[in-house]
């Protein structure tokens, strides 16, 4: 999802509640250039001396950061709109989405090298770049170019199919010329091979005006592979506008879906909600311009999944939660048109971890998840990114996470006990 914190009022206080925010927004940006290839450098945090973990603390803890300024670039063209990460084992590199609308360049992924031990997080650079291609072989043009039929494409998630030969990604949609919410399968040099089918609640309408449908800029969101490679999982960021409303202050959101789908055959089997959060914080001046969502979603062991939720308030900036959830025990909602008013049982949350509670100096906008390499010790390794919205104000922030096993002796859950 795109972020757009640009606002303009008529009322001359807010306008200088305005000026003042971009001010000091624009106060820390760096005005040298940043090499083509971002440098290594040291982590700004490194792994802690914790061994496992007590019931009611984090079960992951960080082992890196680094953070790239908005002015860091590959091939002439700013790095940045980072949406997913996976990792592909057969290069040892990560595939990473820009949710440039084709305005920076044209639509494309990244490959980078990502390198951390014990010790912390040593090494994040881009090796190459891959353009995304229409269904008539060319890069996807900006919406200033763009053929009456043709959608510019919004990408917010890419995973590597089994066999590491194609990519699954997805688009939020072209709303404002008349383009719903796609999920396409490309290969590797980035051609279009096919577009998935979408149940047809999530494809639209477009019109605001029927109150039915996915909300503009809060569709396709997330993608996950089950461990078994038999399914495929699709997130929506947000509801449906029959399903209800977004989350509020003290006020949970509607239940957004997640879609099963059969890979060997594409097609779509179950379907699951998910209930995200109320709003962290009040934003009493600038009421409107906050939001939380479903950002990325992991498989974690047979029927379990994680799920990043990420919020954005004005004035407080960003904050995200990670839980995890058993996709067994929920009712399946792919044949109810409305969820407002019907009965069904949503997906229980676990949660893992509040970002808040890494001790970091800032959460950015975290998107991007994704298991890595694990280390000597056989701890597993999460990754995440942050896409920077393009914005100064911003950074793109890459996190390595340790996960911690349960203390002995504490109470354990037997929702653990499948973790390899």
């Amino acid at each position: 999802m795109k972020i757009n914190i640009q606002i303009h009022y008529s009322a001359a206080p807010l306008r200088r509640l305005s000026l003042c925010l971009a001010v000091l927004a624009l106060a820390g940006c760096r005005t040298s250039p940043e090499p083509e290839h971002p440098p290594a450098s040291p982590p700004t945090a490194t792994a802690g001396a914790v061994a496992c973990h007590l019931p009611g603390s984090p079960a992951l803890r960080l082992l890196g950061e680094q953070r790239w300024p908005l002015d860091t670039t590959w091939a002439g063209t700013p790095i940045g709109g980072l949406s997913s990460i996976d990792y592909h084992p057969g290069d040892d590199s990560y595939y990473l989405v820009s949710d440039d609308r084709s305005a920076k360049d044209s639509a494309r992924w990244y490959r980078a090298r990502i390198r951390y031990d014990a010790s912390g997080l040593q090494q994040v650079s881009i090796i190459g770049q891959q353009y995304l291609q229409t269904p008539a072989g060319v890069p996807y043009p900006s919406s200033r170019t763009a053929a009456a039929d043709t959608a510019v494409p919004d990408p917010e998630a890419l995973r590597l199919l089994p066999g590491g030969r194609s990519v699954i990604w997805s688009s939020e949609g072209d709303f404002a010329r008349g383009f719903g919410p796609a999920l396409q399968q490309a290969g590797l040099d980035g051609r279009w091979q096919k577009t998935w089918p979408l149940p047809e609640l999530l494809q639209g309408p477009l019109q605001p005006e029927t109150g039915r449908g996915p909300r503009n800029n809060m569709t396709l969101e997330g993608i996950a592979i089950s461990d078994d490679q038999r399914s495929l999982w699709l997130s929506m960021e947000g509801a449906l506008r029959q399903d209800g409303a977004l989350p509020r202050r003290g006020q949970i959101g509607g239940p957004l879906r997640i879609t099963q789908y059969d890979l060997a055959s594409q097609q779509p089997t179950r379907q699951i909600a998910y209930i995200p959060d109320a709003l962290p914080k009040d934003n009493l001046l600038l009421p409107l311009i906050a939001i939380n969502g479903v950002s990325e979603i992991l498989a974690d062991g047979p029927d379990h999944l994680l799920v990043l939720e990420r919020a954005y308030v004005l004035g407080a900036g960003f904050s995200a939660r990670l839980y995890r959830i058993n996709t067994q025990e929920a009712s399946d909602t792919l044949g109810i048109d409305s969820l407002q008013d019907a009965a069904y049982t949503p997906v229980h949350k676990e949660l893992l971890l509040d970002f808040a509670q890494l001790g970091l100096r800032t959460v950015d906008n975290l998107e991007g998840m994704t298991w890595g390499p694990r280390l000597a010790s056989g701890e597993r390794v999460l990754l995440l990114v942050s896409d920077n919205n393009f914005n100064p104000a911003q950074v793109t922030q890459f996190l390595t996470l340790v996960e911690t096993p349960a203390c002995a002796g504490a109470a354990s859950n037997p929702d653990q006990s499948h973790r390899n």
